[in-house]
């Protein structure tokens, strides 16, 4: 690794390169703060030592500017040791460690190697986090479950396209942000993304929203107005609960779609645009076709290409993600201590059907977060009907807590030993699924040792493969 050392000692200089170079790591040198920082923005350095009192720019003010150029640099301030309250001051303002003078060789070398260790973890890890969210999030759209990586390969083949798209799926999927995504990704990245919210105004006022206006078109008309189709020009437009727009409209719609032009409310010329028309909603269109109140030649113009995105009950893989996602957002944005979830939290967001979907989830973690004082997602934060509906899950399943029936006694009778079995391969299983998979919280959530755990799994024949199918 690189390690700077930024002292006006020569002999301590001399000392410390002969000691970073036997550890097989590459020192640089500098004599004042001012090129210890030049240094920095020409190479990549992994650990500081920094001399507390130097010529020109005082130490801590070196700190200061080290911390905000890259805060994952690990500095050690070296100081005399009648200056140790100063060593302290530095490490409140984010110095891993101090050495005092005079040192010892072996001393030096072991708390550099710690530092060193330290700015392994801190890289691995953000190398961690990297993996995570190009694995499983694509532009905000989270989720690791087959559908949901299904819906990123058609992304990443749709998006460069210059074919409509149609999203489909129930309220709070999430269907916005996959039209963002499609527009991110595409060749028109560079151009407007614009928004129609079909389902707010009346088909008067969303005619001229759509194409814009002349002065004078209509009563309170009393200037010029562009158009959304106008602005998104070179760009997207995104209608969202397309479903909604009027029959009418729909019509004036199409001749966009057909032939790339329109005329302002009011107006004359013809107006040209490049647009490409990104539709979503909740509603059944086909249905809506043959009811007479959506038409079929302006279904098939915007249905090329069909995204269809899965309710959040049918990913429920994806809900400990997701949930830590809004955790770690609304914790920062909340400056709140909070930080995981505990096992029976988790167990009611999986329990949960979620009728709002992502949307839903999204505002019971933001409710939790607030609410919280200390740094784990309780049961008792989550919203009522969560925890009501564990309630009356515990009550049906007659006391046992985990909401599975209790079996029926035939009366010819039936094997103790095989239903005992049965029951713990259910419980196992359910714990397992609703710690997303992950032994160590299961056996913590059923209050056993992993290795019981292990043990129990073994016997009962249950492996991911158990999951996936329970």
């Amino acid at each position: 690794m690189n390690i700077l050392i930024i002292d006006d000692e020569e002999v301590l200089q001399d000392i410390l390169t002969v000691l970073i170079r036997k550890e097989g790591h590459t020192p640089f040198v500098a004599g004042t703060g001012e090129d210890g920082l030049a240094v920095l923005e020409r190479e990549e350095i992994d650990l500081v030592l920094l001399d507390l009192m130097l010529p020109g720019m005082h130490g801590m003010e070196a700190l200061g500017e080290i911390r905000r150029r890259d805060p994952d640099v690990v500095v050690v301030v070296i100081t005399a040791f009648s200056s140790i309250e100063s060593a302290i001051a530095a490490m409140r303002e984010g110095a891993f460690h101090y050495i005092p003078k005079p040192f010892k060789n072996e001393e030096v070398m072991l708390t550099i190697r710690k530092g060193l260790e330290q700015r392994r973890l801190t890289a691995e890890n953000r190398s961690l986090k990297e993996q995570l969210r190009q694995r499983f999030a694509f532009d905000n759209i989270i989720g690791k479950s087959k559908p949901m990586q299904q819906v990123y390969e058609l992304i990443q083949l749709a998006a460069p396209s210059k074919s409509n798209i149609l999203v489909l799926g129930e309220s709070g999927t999430g269907k916005e942000l996959v039209a963002k995504a499609i527009h991110h990704h595409s060749r028109r990245a560079g151009g407007p993304f614009v928004t129609v919210n079909s389902g707010s105004m009346p088909a008067d006022l969303l005619e001229s929203n759509l194409f814009g206006h002349l002065r004078g078109a209509f009563t309170g008309a009393v200037a010029s107005k562009k158009g959304l189709f106008e602005m998104a020009d070179g760009g997207s437009i995104f209608f969202d609960e397309i479903g909604n727009i009027p029959i009418d409209t729909q019509s004036k719609l199409l001749r966009v779609i057909q032939e790339r032009e329109f005329m302002r409310l009011g107006g004359i010329d013809t107006i040209k645009v490049d647009v490409r028309l990104i539709a979503a909603t909740n509603a059944d269109l086909e249905a809506a076709v043959r009811e007479g109140t959506f038409r079929e030649d302006l279904f098939y113009r915007l249905n090329v290409i069909t995204v269809n995105l899965p309710p959040l009950r049918r990913r429920s893989e994806d809900i400990p993600l997701l949930a830590q996602h809004f955790l770690a957002h609304y914790a920062r944005e909340n400056e709140k201590a909070i930080r995981e979830i505990s096992p029976r939290a988790l167990e009611l967001l999986l329990d949960y059907p979620w009728p709002g979907n992502v949307r839903e989830l999204e505002n019971a973690i933001e409710r939790a977060v607030v609410l919280s004082t200390g740094e784990t997602l309780t049961e008792e934060l989550l919203p009522g009907p969560l925890r009501q509906r564990a309630e009356a899950g515990a009550g049906a399943a007659g006391g046992n807590g985990m909401g599975l029936p209790a079996p029926a006694l035939p009366s010819n009778g039936f094997s103790f030993k095989d239903a005992v079995s049965q029951y713990e391969r259910q419980i196992i299983i359910r714990a397992l699924q609703s710690c997303g998979g992950v032994q160590k919280r299961a056996a913590e959530l059923l209050q056993v040792k992993p290795t019981t755990l292990h043990e129990m799994m073994k016997r009962l024949n249950i492996s991911s493969e158990s999951l996936v199918s329970s």
